[in-house]
């Protein structure tokens, strides 16, 4: 079943581009997205604004992508899935709706501004965790620790989107849950990749994440899970809903409490086809063919004496790599150059980058999806030998 959707979109074999930097956006797609895109752009409107053929059609396309969305993650409550447009906007709305100034928030050594920036804007200083790089169990203690410092609310990044690394989510879960300290989880690099049935973590309040990366959606699109009932009583954002239209106030109940206006009826109909794809060919296959060949890479590029690769046999699909005496921007510009698309600097964390002592010169990136082939890795280890100072 994997190999059935490898070849189906062929727009990049023409072009001499190894693109990795999967970890931004996946590039390539399933070809059912676009279609799904293109259909409902030519056939829906007005979503839950009218009963007319297109409006019905929108509102199906809509409900479809909730179903989906909830049988990929195990929530057993479709209506608890919110369209957002990316994964910044769902963090913000799940901030927004479970923080408050002088609450006690915890977070990983490893988030990104994505939620470091809500926080400082409800004026939220949280504690960060120090959690070094590649040891789960020390982040697992620094969990406990935090919970007998009074921890209220904990934000966890599920998979870092610099290095690949992967939280100890169960043990994290379990003290959480027995604590009854709820959680967001940042699944912006997970989603996807990683198998999360949102029914085992009882402190789960609410999952962010974007459609345009693992879900093989379009850009412009995101979900969050609301697992915890305070999400429908606090809005970020109030306006039209096509429901409750005599009341002046915004409706309590998801997912109107936090869709307010015209959603991305598009977008969606295509995140729909991506997710779908997910399901169907399995995150596992979809895990374990990203971390062969980011494991087949690193090797590679361990031999370069010049290069300093960030490696762990339990990271994701994402590598970061610094080159000695040559800056990232340089390294990444050079290997653009020979046609490897990748990302270089802080990548938007650099808690992370503080978490690993790399701040200062931030690091190459480069990253997988399941249409990554073994040829552009081994055109990326050649790449990296020619990148000099300049």
């Amino acid at each position: 079943m994997a190999h059935a959707y490898r070849d189906d979109f062929p727009l990049l074999k023409s072009q001499d581009v190894a693109y990795l930097d999967n970890a931004a956006t996946t590039l390539v797609k399933p070809r059912a997205v676009g279609e799904a895109v293109h259909r409902a752009l030519t056939g829906a409107a007005g979503y839950a604004r009218g009963g007319y053929a297109a409006a019905q059609r929108a509102g199906d396309l809509v409900y479809d992508c909730r179903e989906q969305a909830a049988a990929l993650f195990g929530l057993y409550d479709p209506s608890r899935v919110i369209f957002t447009q990316n994964a910044t906007h769902a963090l913000n709305i799940a901030i927004h709706a479970l923080a408050r100034p002088g609450m006690k928030v915890a977070v990983s050594g490893f988030e990104h501004n994505a939620v470091m920036r809500p926080l400082a804007l409800h004026g939220i200083d949280p504690a960060v965790l120090h959690t070094p790089l590649w040891q789960p169990e020390r982040m697992v203690q620094e969990v406990r620790r935090a919970l007998g410092e009074g921890t209220e609310l904990f934000i966890l990044n599920h998979v870092s989107n610099v290095f690949g690394a992967v939280c100890p989510l169960d043990e994290i879960g379990r003290l959480l849950s027995a604590a009854g300290v709820p959680l967001i989880l940042d699944a912006s690099q997970s989603a996807g990749v990683l198998e999360l049935d949102v029914s085992r973590f009882p402190c789960l309040a609410a999952v962010c994440m974007p459609g345009h990366k693992a879900l093989y959606g379009p850009m412009g699109t995101g979900l969050l899970l609301a697992l915890d009932d305070r999400l429908a009583s606090r809005p970020l954002m109030a306006g039209g809903t096509g429901s409750l239209s005599e009341s002046m106030n915004q409706p309590d109940f998801l997912p109107d409490a936090q869709e307010s206006g015209t959603p991305n009826v598009p977008g969606i109909a295509g995140l729909a086809a991506g997710i779908r794809f997910v399901r169907s060919v399995g995150a596992a296959n979809i895990a374990a063919h990203e971390r062969k060949l980011v494991h087949e890479l690193a090797r590679a590029l361990e031999t370069n004496e010049r290069l300093e690769v960030f490696s762990h046999p339990s990271q994701t699909g994402v590598l970061s790599v610094r080159v000695k005496g040559v800056p990232a921007a340089q390294a990444a510009a050079q290997l653009a150059d020979a046609g490897i698309a990748v990302r270089a600097g802080l990548h938007c964390a650099p808690l992370a980058h503080r978490t690993a002592g790399t701040e200062e010169t931030g690091t190459v990136r480069l990253s997988f999806s399941f249409y990554s082939t073994p040829g552009q890795a081994e055109q990326a280890a050649e790449a990296f030998k020619l990148v000099k100072k300049l």
